[in-house]
């Protein structure tokens, strides 16, 4: 069965590209658990050498959601989530979000897993909140109706990727797995904000994405992370009903202060739940304007506004009315629920 990847790797070795369908059915021999060690090793530096191309990166994302464990979400729920991997280690930005966003009555499924790179992931920082990241896979969507966000851990979800783990550990650099994690997203949602640890990835994604059916996303990289950022260009690739648009955003044109990345620099689990926390209550600073400018673009995303200043306005509101504040009580009390 260790043979079935071989007609693949010959062709790669040539320099050849896959199809979407020809990357959906290599990838799913590597997910069945039919590739050898050596074979999947190969396959993954030979994309990554040559560079991964945008059916690729759509066969690999349909293997994932073949095979993954899904989640029932209303229409209009979105995701918020970055690739991670970008070394920066800096406070927890999606996780914030996502309780504004559910504040503002966007339904979020966010679709998360420890730290890559950084020292405390989002399920790091949930886990040091009291909220349960395992609670019973029957159970997320009614977290999601009651709490309006749920927090889907990764591996429980994508049980086939275990055959690909060790060989990427062992690999030690980005492979296409690093790409794909954020846009098989369990409940199936077609609105997203995505961050990409690298900003030559914001339109192949985009792309990706399009070409997957999603209905609406911004990916965005700022400043060497994998969110937008207060510190000089951010570059956006905004999706839209099947059209595609390039640009580039700073705080000033959100309203908002530039400010060094090392405002938003983060600790580990603990240190980075107690920022949340004060967050919540109403602390201002660099990481409440990081937290809104990302809420912002999310709110367009969700087409809930259709500006940066309505959505900033919005997600100012959302904390400093208590209902953020409220949506992380709502989300520890369901998720403990047994």
């Amino acid at each position: 069965m260790t043979a079935t990847l071989k007609p693949v790797l010959a062709r790669l070795a040539r320099g050849e590209t896959l199809s979407s369908d020809e990357a959906a059915s290599a990838f799913g021999i590597i997910m069945d658990g039919q590739a050898s060690p050596a074979q999947i090793g190969g396959l993954l530096m030979a994309m990554r050498a040559r560079g991964e191309t945008v059916a690729e990166l759509t066969g690999a994302v349909t293997a994932m959601r073949t095979r993954m464990t899904p989640v029932a979400a209303p229409a209009g729920a979105m995701d918020v989530c970055g690739t991670g991997g970008d070394g920066a280690a800096s406070l927890n930005i999606s996780t914030a979000v996502t309780l504004v966003l559910a504040a503002c009555g966007v339904p979020v499924a966010k679709h998360g897993n420890r730290a890559l790179s950084s020292r405390a992931g989002g399920a790091d920082v949930l886990k040091a909140l009291d909220i349960e990241i395992e609670p019973p896979l029957a159970k997320l969507s009614e977290i999601l109706a009651s709490a309006g966000c749920v927090f889907m851990f990764a591996p429980r979800h994508h049980p086939a990727l275990r055959h690909a783990g060790p060989i990427r550990a062992e690999l030690g650099v980005r492979t296409i797995f690093n790409l794909t994690g954020p846009m098989a997203n369990p409940a199936g949602v077609t609105r997203q904000l995505i961050g990409v640890f690298d900003p030559a990835w914001t339109r192949p994604v985009a792309e990706t994405l399009r070409d997957l059916g999603t209905e609406s996303a911004w990916v965005v990289h700022g400043g060497g992370l994998d969110e937008l950022v207060l510190a000089g260009e951010n570059q956006v690739v905004a999706l839209r009903h099947g059209e595609i648009t390039e640009f580039t955003l700073n705080a000033a044109e959100a309203g908002l202060p530039p400010t060094p990345l090392a405002a938003i620099a983060g600790g580990d689990a603990e240190t980075n739940a107690a920022a949340l926390l004060a967050l919540l209550v109403g602390e201002r600073g660099a990481y409440r304007d990081t937290v809104l400018f990302n809420a912002a673009a999310a709110l367009i995303v969700a087409e809930r506004t259709t500006s940066l200043s309505e959505g900033i306005a919005a997600g100012a509101a959302a904390i400093d009315s208590g209902a953020a504040g409220q949506v992380l009580v709502r989300l520890r009390a369901a998720s403990q629920e047994q």
